[in-house]
């Protein structure tokens, strides 16, 4: 059952790392099926050796339908978001640095790069910290997504959402490179913001990136 899909999250959890987003077992993904399960990574796996069989099935309220393994320890957040956010269909939790190095600082992201909003629709809020492993994570992450696909959690790492895995995957990567542009940039003087227009540009732009097959 899924196979498909947990091929899929194998080998974006194995990106996570590649792109040094994650290390070791920190951070998780999950995606929503078509039947309205919730797909889930488990706790202190190893994205390295993750394998189908450690994958946790679960309905939409929380009960474990096949797997072994005990999920994510943020799986009460994860399922807040899904409730919440009808739309989203794939979450992916991080310990990514330069962005998470920025939440500490400041209250956002802005939008400074093109690749940025492509993939983020915009700027990139950070939410007020909340615990990990907390239904707090999952209220504050809604609240502070504010229709991007990415939200900094303060004192903690990102998280990204997606119609599909991808988008949340591309969301991730792309929210990295723009905090690592912004900070090179700081070192320079005041990094230029895209305006409104640019910015509404740059989403629709990404509107028809890729082929159609793959999103």
């Amino acid at each position: 059952m899924y196979i498909n899909i947990m091929d899929q999250m194998i080998s974006v959890g194995r990106k996570l790392e590649r792109y040094n987003l994650v290390s070791l077992s920190g951070g998780n993904l999950s995606v929503r099926t078509s039947d309205g399960n919730i797909i889930v990574t488990p706790s202190g796996k190893d994205y390295q050796n993750l394998s189908r069989d450690d994958l946790v099935i679960m309905s939409l309220d929380g009960k474990i339908i096949e797997g072994e393994k005990r999920p994510s320890v943020d799986t009460i957040a994860l399922l807040y978001v899904y409730k919440n956010l009808p739309e989203v269909n794939a979450v992916i939790h991080t310990h990514q640095v330069y962005a998470t190095a920025i939440g500490l600082v400041q209250d956002r992201v802005p939008a400074i790069t093109t690749f940025l909003v492509n993939a983020v629709m915009g700027d990139v809020a950070v939410a007020p910290y909340s615990s990990a492993a907390s239904l707090d994570m999952g209220v504050q992450a809604v609240k502070y997504l504010n229709g991007r696909r990415a939200v900094i959690l303060k004192n903690h790492g990102v998280l990204t959402v997606g119609r599909t895995l991808k988008e949340a995957l591309y969301a991730a990567v792309y929210l990295e490179d723009a905090a690592k542009c912004y900070f090179c940039s700081r070192m320079f003087g005041s990094p230029v913001e895209l305006n409104e227009e640019q910015v509404d540009e740059a989403v629709k732009v990404f509107e028809n990136y890729g082929q159609p097959a793959d999103r």
